[in-house]
C-alpha cells in the first residue's frame, strides 16, 4: 500500500512539472497546485473511460497513475461531458492569472476538479462561485469540494443567473456570446476566459480583460468544448459568421448599449460584438 501511494505520488508530481511548463506561466503556485489536488477524487471510481480522437478507452485497472497524463476522462460518457484537457487548462490558468484574494466564478464546474484548482490560487481572502447547470455533476462537486474553502456551488444555468463581481469568469462550456451580464460583472482589469463557438468550424479560446478604455479581447489557441446552454445568441446579420482567420483578428468587444458596431466589426450579436480594431 505504501508503495502504491508513494508511485501515485511520483506520477503526480511529474504530471504538475507538465502543466507548470504548459502555464507558460513563471508562478511557482501552478506546480504546486497540480501536485496537491488528486484528479481522482473529483472522477468516477475507476477504471476510466479515457478520450482518444473522439472514441472513449478503458484504463485496464482503478489504479490512479493512468489519470496523471494529458488526457480528457469521462464524467458522464453517455452525455459526452468529461474532465477536461490538463494542458489546455494549465495554459488557461497561466494566461488568466488567478491571483490570491480574488473572487472568481467557474461556469460549467463538472465535478469540481479545476474549481478546486481555482479556489486554492485564490487564498487566502479569495473565494469560487461555481455554477453547473446538470444536477448530478453539480451534487458530485458539492460533495467533492467539501473540504476546500470558501467554494460554493449553484446548480443552474449561469447565463441567466446573476454572477458577483468577479475579478475572473472562468467558463468550461462552448459559447457564440457571452451574456451582457458577464461582461457587467468583471471588475477593473477582471478576467473573462472562455471558448468561443462562432460557427461550427471554428473553435477557440477568448481572454477578455475589462480596462478602463473598454474590454480588450485577446485569442489565445484552438479549443472545444460542449456548447453552454443558453450561451447562443443568434449573429444578428451585420456581418457573417467570422472564419478561422476573422475570428483570430478580435481585439475588443463591445456592449451594444455603450457602441453601435461600425467597419471594424468581425460579428455582431444581440448585445455585443466584436472588433478587429484595438482598444486605444
Amino acid at each position: 500500500m505504501r508503495k502504491e501511494k508513494a508511485r501515485v505520488e511520483e506520477a503526480r508530481r511529474s504530471y504538475a512539472r507538465l502543466m507548470a511548463a504548459a502555464s507558460k506561466s513563471d508562478d511557482p503556485r501552478l506546480e504546486r497546485v497540480f501536485e496537491l489536488v488528486p484528479r481522482e477524487a473529483f472522477l468516477p471510481p475507476g477504471p476510466w473511460k479515457i478520450m482518444v480522437d473522439n472514441e472513449y478507452f478503458e484504463t485496464p485497472s482503478a489504479d490512479p497513475v493512468h489519470l496523471y497524463q494529458n488526457a480528457l476522462v469521462a464524467l458522464d460518457a453517455n452525455k459526452g461531458i468529461n474532465n477536461g484537457e490538463p494542458f489546455l487548462h494549465a495554459a488557461w490558468l497561466g494566461a488568466a492569472a488567478p491571483q490570491r484574494g480574488n473572487t472568481v466564478c467557474h461556469i460549467g464546474a463538472g465535478s469540481g476538479y479545476y474549481t478546486a484548482i481555482l479556489s486554492v490560487l485564490a487564498l487566502p481572502g479569495g473565494r469560487v462561485e461555481a455554477f453547473e447547470i446538470e444536477p448530478a455533476l453539480a451534487e458530485a462537486a458539492r460533495r467533492n469540494l467539501q473540504a476546500f474553502e470558501s467554494v460554493t456551488v449553484t446548480q443552474g444555468d449561469a447565463t441567466k443567473l446573476p454572477l458577483p463581481a468577479s475579478d475572473l469568469i472562468y467558463v468550461n462550456a462552448g459559447v457564440l456570446a457571452p451574456p451582457r451580464s458577464w461582461l457587467q460583472a468583471l471588475r477593473p482589469r477582471g478576467r473573462l476566459i472562455f471558448p468561443w463557438r462562432p460557427s461550427d468550424d471554428v473553435g477557440l479560446t477568448l481572454l477578455i480583460t475589462r480596462t478602463d478604455a473598454g474590454f480588450e479581447a485577446k485569442p489565445l489557441m484552438n479549443s472545444w468544448f460542449i456548447a453552454c446552454v443558453g450561451g447562443a445568441s443568434t449573429a444578428d446579420g451585420f456581418v457573417p459568421p467570422p472564419n478561422h482567420r476573422m475570428a483570430w483578428s478580435v481585439r475588443s468587444a463591445w456592449l451594444r448599449s455603450e457602441r453601435v458596431p461600425d467597419a471594424t466589426a468581425v460579428v455582431a450579436y444581440e448585445h455585443v460584438w466584436f472588433s478587429s480594431a484595438a482598444l486605444h
